[in-house]
């Protein structure tokens, strides 16, 4: 491809944020970043509704509106669900990329994931489930990576505002994750949950309106997508309408003094010390999120069961507690910004702030371990009698541990695959950080499914012991892998 025509090309893109600005701003930001936040708020609305009650869902028996699975097997569907959910979109990128487009392929995603909380909605039965987990892994393979591609085509190379665009967009992450739980809880455990009163005359739920709760998170997919398709050609022109360009251009860079083919360059040895610093750091990812999925599996069903859920004379919805971790992130998030760039803060490497996040993930679950302490039941099984159950504060600890935990490591990983990967191998190695979420989730399902053999006592106490140890041993090697990443902090 000759220069004239990769000179007309820039200038062309040049041209496009130029008109992209013309449209206004908002706060200094195209207001095309909030057409994609409002968007991806919906949809995470939709699926952290889905993903409160999933479980839950799953396991109450037939007569109470669940599906009767046991927990052993009803945590591993969780696991292989969310693990698939981090799987499918390396694989959704990449056609998009090639073939779609990134808006096509977030329409296809959206409308597949609209279809699969219906099947959940209108199909009660195992098959409606296997039918409806399948196509929100299929839809989100298509959605997720595509949307954020789309943020950052916003802006030019360079532009310094990238930064605080990904963190506006986070926030639609977490509103969408915080307001879900709060609509589903409303939905099933109240306008259509049938109640009773036990013995005593207090007010029980007799069944819940699980199936309400898939519909309110199918209409909330089905609003993103109206809103992204009436406003996405108006705010965002024509960026993402085809295939990427980018794989059309010759990727070259200056070797000796001539241009030469960057797929052709072989890796210098700096280049290959941080790439194993990155496949060493996500192995140790693995287990964090292992350990920080059980709380949409074993400490939901623990919570269900054993947690005094009563707060000033009400009590609480199991699916609430699922909107902790993302309000602790918005209330958090921005003093861990200001402290990342602080005074002490900055001198905190990578690998330093990883293993913090695993060594706090830790604690929080020594907080559940606690909480085994105070449960007083007789008998087991079908059969058991819950005496006494534990206190709140326990669970609430536990959460805003585990969410200081995750903002010390999984932004902070983001950002250190940005910086460590050579350019021709972004991709593929954001992909590996990506299937590291998808291998954790899976042996966070094989985990969860042993609480039941084992324990809770057992399975929380072993997870603290673990990751805290894991976390020690980052730290022991930390020097080593900041001397490999070569000056990159």
């Amino acid at each position: 491809m000759s220069t004239e025509v990769v000179d007309n090309l820039n200038n062309n893109e040049n041209s496009l944020f130029d008109r992209i600005e013309e449209r206004g701003t908002l706060f200094g930001h195209p207001k095309g970043l909030y057409l994609l936040f409002f968007t991806e708020l919906w949809e995470r609305f939709s699926y952290y509704g889905m993903r409160a009650i999933l479980i839950l869902y799953m396991t109450k028996l037939w007569i109470e509106n669940g599906l009767n699975i046991p927990e052993s097997s009803a945590t591993l569907i969780y696991g292989f669900f969310t693990g698939f959910v981090y799987f499918t979109p390396i694989l959704g990128g990449w056609v998009a990329d090639k073939f779609l487009g990134q808006r096509n392929a977030i329409t296809i995603g959206g409308i597949t994931m609209f279809l699969g909380q219906l099947t959940l909605f209108s199909v009660n039965t195992h098959v409606g489930l296997a039918i409806g987990l399948i196509l929100l892994i299929v839809g989100n393979g298509f959605f997720k990576p595509n949307i954020s591609t789309l943020v950052g085509r916003l802006y030019k190379d360079g532009d310094n505002r990238k930064d605080s665009a990904f963190s506006i967009f986070y926030m639609g992450i977490n509103m969408g994750a915080l307001i879900a739980p709060f609509v589903v809880a409303i939905l099933c455990n109240g306008w259509f949950a049938t109640k009773g009163v036990d013995e005593q005359g207090k007010e029980i739920i007799l069944s819940y309106g699980y199936k309400y709760g898939f519909l309110a998170a199918a209409i909330g997919m089905a609003i993103g997508q109206i809103l992204f398709n009436l406003l996405s050609k108006k705010y965002l022109l024509e960026i993402g309408t085809k295939p990427s360009k980018e794989s059309k251009l010759p990727k070259t860079e200056t070797v000796n003094g001539t241009q030469q083919n960057i797929a052709k360059v072989p890796l210098t040895n700096i280049e290959k010390q941080r790439i194993t610093v990155i496949f060493i750091l996500t192995f140790f990812v693995i287990f964090f999120w292992a350990g920080f999925e059980q709380a949409g599996s074993s400490m939901t069903l623990y919570t269900d069961k054993y947690i005094d859920r009563t707060l000033f004379g009400t009590t609480i919805s199991t699916e609430l507690f699922q909107s902790v971790n993302p309000l602790f992130i918005v209330l958090l998030a921005p003093f861990f910004a200001w402290f990342w760039n602080s005074k002490y803060g900055s001198k905190l490497t990578t690998p330093v702030k990883m293993s913090l996040g695993m060594i706090l993930l830790g604690i929080g679950f020594l907080f559940m371990l606690f909480a085994t302490t105070g449960v007083i039941t007789e008998g087991a099984g079908d059969h058991e009698v819950v005496r006494q159950k534990a206190a709140l504060i326990w669970l609430v600890m536990t959460y805003f541990f585990h969410t200081i935990g995750e903002l010390c490591l999984s932004p902070v990983g983001l950002s250190m695959i940005t910086k460590l990967a050579p350019a021709k191998l972004a991709s593929m190695l954001m992909g590996v950080w990506m299937l590291s979420t998808f291998v954790a989730n899976i042996m966070g399902g094989f985990i969860a499914a042993f609480v039941e053999k084992l324990g809770a006592a057992t399975i929380f106490g072993t997870i603290a012991i673990f990751v805290i140890s894991l976390g020690l041993l980052m730290l022991l090697v930390t020097k080593r892998l900041s001397k490999m990443m070569h000056g990159v902090n």
